[in-house]
């Protein structure tokens, strides 16, 4: 592995030395790549444009980071920030790279998760869109469109993730195949119409897992923190470690979502049907309602209210999306024909 690491510091050295003028796109596009960026941007705007495809958005996001977190347990991929300091290759010679804000995450680094997620999510998105367009257009290239875009986000973001340190590019390679074909395969089984049960099931048995497994495998002697302590060592700013990078973020996430998920469809069955101009504006109050949620400053200590209150806060996401907001709106506009 240590030739392919090399390879990937020289990989990300040059890009960051021709490309350092972009910093700032990079760091959009690593953000938009970021799997909280399927829950809070990507389910509201599909959702409103289609409740199947936003439904199916927040269950592939929520499977594929899961899946993607256990991966990472079980390969100890190494981050390229860290390993420049832990491997001792560039003790005289240290490659000309800089960090940024977005680089010191704390979980092992393979497969990369922005690129699993963003995969498995934009493909449930570009299918839906590549189907509707042909249905309306019967042409083969225009709706192709949405293929080629997908592709080159799938570049940009996996680009974003090298450029910054926070994944080797075989790291990305690797989460943009197994993303893909998550969203093939989770794409086709969306849980519309599941009952409360189910996603309570699947949201505690998905918790009480991940905890078993990271308890047996600290049993075994493996120490699952080992990413952490390195994150720390070796992130040029203290200040860019953060909680919600962490392993269990990722999990509490995920399981308070598909909770939500849940909720919201047993709260309102099928949702509401509302014209497109009550649909925008259902988007445009649910996206600054989540931009606030998301905003809420949480205690970091003790651990376990923070992740506590992380679980609660994406409960809530599909409530506001599904429930709250276009049932507020369609009470004002149902009133209003009447």
């Amino acid at each position: 592995m240590e030739v392919i690491h090399t390879q990937g510091i020289w990989i990300a050295e040059s890009l960051q030395q021709r490309t350092i003028s972009q910093t700032d796109l990079w760091l959009l596009v690593t953000h938009l790549g970021d799997p909280k960026a399927a829950f809070l941007l990507v389910f509201p705007f599909t959702y409103f444009i289609s409740k199947r495809a936003g439904v199916s958005v927040i269950w592939v996001a929520a499977i594929t980071e899961w899946l993607n977190l256990v991966f990472k347990w079980m390969l100890f991929g190494e981050r390229p920030f860290w390993w420049i300091g832990e491997s001792g290759l560039y003790v005289d010679k240290p490659p000309q790279v800089q960090q940024f804000s977005s680089t010191c995450e704390t979980g092992p680094g393979s497969p990369s998760g922005h690129a699993m997620v963003t995969a498995a999510v934009w493909w449930v998105v570009v299918s839906s869109l590549g189907s509707f367009l042909y249905s309306r257009t019967h042409s083969v290239v225009l709706s192709a469109v949405p293929y080629l875009l997908y592709v080159l986000m799938l570049v940009a973001v996996g680009l974003s993730r090298i450029f910054i340190l926070a994944h080797f590019p075989h790291q990305v390679v690797a989460g943009s195949i197994t993303g893909f074909i998550l969203g093939i395969i989770l794409g086709r089984r969306v849980p519309e119409g599941r009952p409360l049960l189910f996603f309570f099931s699947l949201s505690t048995g998905l918790l009480l897992c991940t905890v078993m497994l990271h308890a047996g495998l600290q049993h075994l002697g493996i120490n699952l923190s080992w990413s952490i302590a390195l994150a720390k060592k070796w992130c040029s700013h203290a200040k860019w470690i953060r909680l919600d990078t962490a392993p269990f973020s990722s999990l509490t996430r995920d399981c308070g979502a598909l909770l939500g998920l849940g909720m919201a469809q047993y709260w309102r069955p099928g949702g509401f049907s509302l014209p497109w101009a009550p649909r925008a504006l259902s988007l445009a109050v649910s996206s600054m309602g989540l931009y606030h949620v998301h905003r809420l400053p949480l205690p970091v200590q003790p651990q376990g209210l923070f992740y506590g209150l992380f679980f609660v806060k994406f409960v809530i996401v599909p409530q506001v999306v599904m429930v709250l907001v276009p049932g507020v709106v369609y009470l004002l506009t149902h009133r209003k024909k009447d």
